[in-house]
């Protein structure tokens, strides 16, 4: 806290000391208005500007300074000024006055509470940004809660002071006028229970509870408003349709299955989508046919003297169509038939907010209604327009697994998670390949040291890493393909290739499914609101065409919160929740992450102390030859509460799973390092990142008084 902060935190408790040192209570209370009204009457008859003034400024400051006694100056407001004056001096007075606690308190504690709470602040501060305005009004509405208190809470939200003097001065005037009429009539008065009854703090609450349905009704409008151009059927067909079914379309069928509502799910591909047929499945197959290779190569770190090994890139492929095969069930239109969803095959598109038309192989269509609409219509591989790939076969996330040989020569565009898994993989498989990544690491989205332990470990293995290198085109001169680039030194290079792999990102599923003809708003994603709601309020979208994450696991997540809120969104909706978000690139050493990553923290303004544990000290990891990668955890100054972890490290993404907990359920660092792990273990890792955190903030001088009382029991 700084010197113009705290002076002022002096001065202000100076001035509610002195209120009550000097006991200048006692001229607020109902007691004393009632025994000088006639006095108090008097002297207003004689200098009304002058008391009008003086009163003024002290409402102002008890109220800025959060005093008892303003419910008394109300009443004598009614009771010297009459309730039309009195009216206009205490809805200003009160206003200003709370509008200076509000500036008082953000100047003292919101920078500091914002930063310490951050991440839990982060839904309400997108709440009060969005609807506080609403919120506050509802709250002056109703004096059971203390003004005093919304005054501070909302001085520590994003709110702007404008809003917050506005919506004050509105909210408070119900409240105001009661009291202030209530003075002219202090006479029939006997306490200030007589003005708050049972009957009245009621009709307040009321009074409260009717913005609530204000909005409700708003919302019905906005909904008829959407709605005014498309006739609404009679009766449904279906209590929900689901278009899309990969993970997040599945999840959602499920769960509409097990409530027993009628689901229709539609898709025109193979069920299970990317990660099933094209990604997380294959990809993982494959990356672990390659570390077989890789462990073979280097047996002689785990005492084995020379191991070969003989390999046919099209038995690996064959294994990740095996792998598939396996795995299908799971996904397949038989389990989600017996569980009560009824598949359909073919594309889809909207009709209207209710109607989907459904376009079989055959070119057959037929029509379905549904209360409720989901999509779930996920991302494909994004292929930059860059000149000359008009001229090759490019490869991406999805034809990769149709190749048949191994390229000799892999040029792989993108380093992050995608890229950087295949580029690994398909050097460990046997191809020479080239990584060209335009930004100055590999995994920009994590901290630099693990982009630097990636780019150092696959340059060992032999990949060429280009970092900072921008691809211009694709030329092909007497059948020769190459990639030609720009170096971080401002030089042109032409790189040869067999094949591009290409993985630069992806990008939603937007086209087709009707959603322009329709008018649901897009950008690089489907726009939708924090109940995943489309600016139709029936349609909800999930997943990788939602946003913000492309992960199988948070469209799994998005999914249950879209199905809950569209088939029970009358009786209770739920925001979806973003707070704890892990993820993991597979490639070795496997990088994982949940919560802020250090550059995050630094580009937010966020305080935090870093913590790292070295994984090539661990035991298990020595006695692996896995002894390299590290854990490393933010937590908040002087604190063991979790900001954020990165793992670089064999099983990294396994290992990540005992902090997303931790973070889940509010569990800091003393906790995990008082948990019991088994040794030995990877996951010691994690303990051991505590105990250095621990290490760090031992009690030094409580142990200095150890000390002394050891050296005294030893006499």
């Amino acid at each position: 806290m700084n010197r113009a902060r705290v002076a002022l935190v002096v001065l202000i408790a100076v001035a509610i000391s002195a209120f009550f040192v000097f006991d200048l209570n006692q001229y607020f209370s109902f007691d004393a208005l009632q025994s000088l009204r006639a006095d108090l009457v008097e002297v207003v008859d004689a200098r009304p500007v002058l008391v009008s003034a003086v009163f003024f400024l002290i409402y102002v400051a008890v109220t800025a300074l959060s005093l008892p006694g303003a419910a008394v100056m109300t009443l004598a407001a009614g009771l010297i000024f009459g309730l039309a004056w009195g009216l206009v001096l205490v809805s200003f007075a009160s206003t200003l006055g709370a509008t200076l606690a509000f500036l008082i308190a953000r100047f003292v504690a919101r920078d500091a509470v914002q930063s310490r709470y951050r991440q839990r602040l982060t839904a309400i501060n997108r709440g009060v940004e969005r609807e506080g305005g609403f919120y506050l009004f509802t709250l002056r509405l109703v004096p059971a809660f203390p003004f005093f208190l919304i005054n501070i809470v909302m001085a520590l939200t994003p709110m702007r002071t404008w809003t917050f003097y506005w919506v004050s001065q509105l909210g408070m005037l119900p409240g105001t006028a009661v009291y202030v009429n209530a003075g002219t009539q202090i006479g029939q008065l006997e306490s200030l229970g007589g003005i708050l009854s049972p009957g009245l703090i009621g009709s307040f609450v009321l009074l409260g509870i009717f913005p609530l349905i204000a909005k409700k009704i708003v919302d019905f409008v906005k909904a008829r408003r959407v709605f005014a151009a498309y006739s609404r059927p009679k009766q449904f067909d279906r209590n929900l349709i689901v278009i899309g079914g990969g993970s997040a379309g599945l999840v959602s069928a499920y769960i509409a299955a097990a409530v027993k509502a009628e689901v229709t799910l539609i898709e025109k591909d193979r069920l299970g989508g990317d990660c099933l047929n094209t990604g997380c499945v294959p990809s993982k197959a494959l990356i672990r046919t390659a570390r077989l290779l890789d462990d073979a190569r280097r047996s002689a770190e785990l005492g084995v003297r020379q191991l070969s090994a003989e390999f046919h890139f099209s038995d690996a492929m064959a294994r990740v169509h095996q792998v598939i095969k396996a795995i299908e069930p799971h996904d397949s239109v038989e389990r989600y038939t017996d569980l009560g969803v009824d598949v359909r095959h073919g594309h889809a598109r909207l009709v209207d907010p209710w109607t989907v038309e459904i376009t079989n192989a055959d070119g057959g269509a037929q029509r379905l209604t549904a209360r409720n609409i989901i999509l779930a219509t996920g991302a494909a591989p994004f292929v930059p327009p860059l000149p000359g790939l008009d001229q090759i076969e490019v490869l991406t996330s999805d034809n990769l697994w149709q190749l048949e040989a191994l390229p000799e020569r892999l040029v792989v565009l993108g380093g992050g998670p995608i890229g950087s898994e295949m580029t690994q993989t398909f050097q460990r498989l046997g191809s020479q390949v080239t990584q060209v990544e335009m930004s100055p690491r590999l995994l920009p989205r994590e901290d630099a040291e693990f982009g630097a332990m990636l780019h150092e470990r696959m340059a060992a293995e032999g990949v060429d890493v280009r970092v900072g290198t921008k691809a211009e085109e694709v030329q092909v001169r007497d059948g020769q393909a190459s990639l030609c680039v720009t170096t971080p030194d401002g030089a042109k290079e032409a790189i040869p290739f067999d094949k591009l792999l290409v993985a630069v990102g992806r990008q939603a599923r937007l086209e087709g499914f009707g959603l322009d003809t329709l008018g649901i708003r897009t950008g690089r994603v489907i726009e939708t609101d924090e109940y995943l709601r489309t600016n139709f309020p029936n349609i909800f979208a999930v997943g990788d065409a939602a946003g913000p994450y492309q992960f199988t696991h948070t469209a799994a997540h998005t999914a249950w919160f879209a199905t809950v809120n569209a088939l029970f969104g009358a009786l209770k909706k739920f925001r979806v929740d973003y707070s704890v978000v892990p993820w993991a690139t597979f490639t070795d050493p496997e990088v994982a992450r949940v919560g802020l990553s250090e550059d995050e923290a630094k580009a937010q303004g966020i305080a935090y102390e870093v913590t790292t544990y070295g994984i090539d000290d661990l035991d298990r990891a020595i006695a692996d030859s896995d002894a390299y990668g590290q854990v490393k955890v933010l937590t908040r100054p002087g604190s063991d509460r979790i900001l954020g972890v990165t793992i670089a490290g064999a099983h990294a993404g396994d290992l990540i799973a005992e902090y997303v907990l931790a973070m889940k359920h509010g569990i800091g660092l003393n906790k995990i390092l008082g948990t019991i792990h088994i040794y030995p273990t990877m996951a010691e890792a994690n303990k051991f990142a505590a105990g250095q955190w621990k290490q760090a903030h031992k009690p030094e001088k409580l142990l200095q008084w150890v000390g002394r009382f050891h050296a005294w029991m030893r006499g």
